[in-house]
């Protein structure tokens, strides 16, 4: 294992203070999101709740989940959305999926590991964030959002239950339209597994949304593999758009260009 792994992993330390020295840490925080251009009659701030801390990196509110956000609510992109299946992959605090709820989506399936913080806080923030759905517009009295599935997932394991929720009587002919894939590659070791879950999930007219910023610029190479080995799944890639936005972490000056970036691509099926 690589040091820089390490970084991401963010183990235990074998040098760490005991417990009763340790500061107390908030069991969770909030991130404003501000809509750039909300339709009238929906809110123009999402006030997120986030974990306090995770291994898994689901207390931050990332660049590439904020670019993501953005890209999906413009309106030259609501055709990704309205009546579509909608799946985002490692959601964090679920900001692209919310977003996605304001559009008229068919269902949305919001998936992280299945860790208990994780999860609780994607439902609080589903509970108190998303729009009534389509759905349940006409039953007033209907405060679930019946449309919307948040679900613990491994990454390469069955997706049975995923494909379950959007097709009625578990006969899975429908896949889904739109996979949000928003800072997963920088997990180098779980590439396969993430196209593998693509591939089996995405409808042959859908459209995989991958958003990242190369956290590790020595490392960049790696993150841009993503998309060469997404061949061998029948994937091909296009890319969308190339930003640069103030970097996460102020680190090395010398390598705040490329951690500055946050890239987007297409995957597009190239099956038929």
């Amino acid at each position: 294992m690589s040091s820089d792994d390490e970084f991401f992993l963010n183990g235990s330390d074998l040098f760490q203070e005991p417990e009763e020295f340790l500061p107390k840490q908030l069991p969770f925080h909030f991130a404003n999101y501000k809509r750039i251009n909300p339709p009238k009659n929906q809110p123009s701030d999402l006030n997120l709740r986030l974990i306090g801390s995770s291994p898994l990196w689901g207390h931050l509110l990332w660049n590439a989940g904020i670019f993501t956000a953005n890209f999906l609510d413009n309106p030259s992109n609501e055709h990704l959305i309205q009546n579509k299946n909608i799946l985002e992959l490692g959601a964090a605090s679920a900001l692209p999926s919310l977003i996605c709820s304001y559009h008229n989506p068919k269902k949305i399936v919001i998936t992280d590991y299945p860790d208990f913080d994780l999860m609780e806080n994607i439902k609080f923030n589903v509970k108190n964030l998303i729009q009534d759905n389509q759905n349940n517009k006409d039953n007033k009295d209907n405060k679930d959002n019946q449309n919307i599935l948040v679900k613990g997932y491994i990454w390469g394991n069955d997706t049975i239950d995923l494909l379950n929720f959007i097709n009625k009587d578990n006969k899975q002919t429908e896949k889904f339209h739109l996979i949000i894939l928003s800072d997963l590659v920088f997990n180098h070791t779980e590439h396969h597994k993430l196209l593998k879950t693509c591939r089996q999930l995405l409808s042959k007219d859908g459209k995989c949304l991958v958003v990242f910023t190369p956290h590790r610029p020595k490392l960049i190479d790696k993150d841009l593999n993503f998309f060469e080995l997404s061949k061998s799944y029948d994937f091909i890639s296009q890319k969308i758009d190339l930003v640069t936005w103030k970097p996460m972490f102020e680190e090395e000056e010398e390598t705040i260009e490329i951690r500055s970036r946050v890239y987007s691509y297409y995957l597009l099926p190239n099956w038929s």
